[in-house]
């Protein structure tokens, strides 16, 4: 409906005042804006459905053992190891794992190779019932692995000294050094160093 206004002006719908090709172009890129909003949103769900079954291979992939290499901090000490790409870590807080930091993922013995001569730059430390294994380089004394009580048939492996580029995610457990009986029953640390048959990649 037209009115007049104060000022003697006549006042009509928004769309009236325009002419009519500007009404269709107007209409055009609305139909325009519509389609290209389809489109971003058909695009946002095919991207989610690939983004988790990339996900899901990358957890596929996580599970597989790789060959991680790493050595101490002068590298005369250096080493391979078959392991996970995904590791689950364990922090330790006995009285000397808590003054060194220690935090290590732990393999099969069978696992673990030294290279070279790292041999001769070990030297192992022992206390309290001497049944750990705490080896470290004699050059810069970085303990980039040992054997620990928890595994005697294994390796404790420190992840910091895995050479980049091949872990893919860590999982960090505590484990109750101070009272070390229960939390060695209670974790079921000693599964860590069986043999898994695994497909290495």
């Amino acid at each position: 409906m037209t009115s007049i206004n104060k000022l003697g002006k006549t006042n009509q719908p928004y769309l009236n005042l325009r002419h009519p090709a500007e009404v269709e172009v107007v209409s055009c890129s609305l139909d325009l804006v519509l389609v290209y909003a389809l489109i971003s949103l058909l695009a946002s769900i095919c991207s989610s459905e690939n983004y988790a079954s990339e996900g899901l291979e990358s957890s596929e992939m996580d599970s597989k053992k790789v060959v991680h290499s790493g050595g101490c901090h002068c590298r005369r000490v250096r080493w391979k190891v078959e392991a996970p790409a995904s590791v689950l870590v364990w922090k330790c807080d006995c009285s000397n794992c808590f003054m060194r930091g220690n935090a290590h993922f732990i393999v099969p013995a069978e696992k673990f190779e030294l290279l070279g001569d790292s041999k001769e730059f070990l030297t192992t430390y022992t206390f309290g019932t001497h049944t750990a294994k705490h080896t470290f380089c004699k050059i810069c004394g970085i303990t980039s692995f040992y054997i620990p009580r928890s595994n005697q048939d294994g390796v404790a492996v420190s992840f910091m000294c895995v050479d980049p580029g091949t872990l893919t995610h860590v999982e960090i457990k505590n484990f109750d050094g101070k009272n070390w009986e229960n939390s060695y029953i209670e974790s079921n640390i000693a599964s860590c160093s069986k043999v898994q048959n695994e497909e290495i990649v």
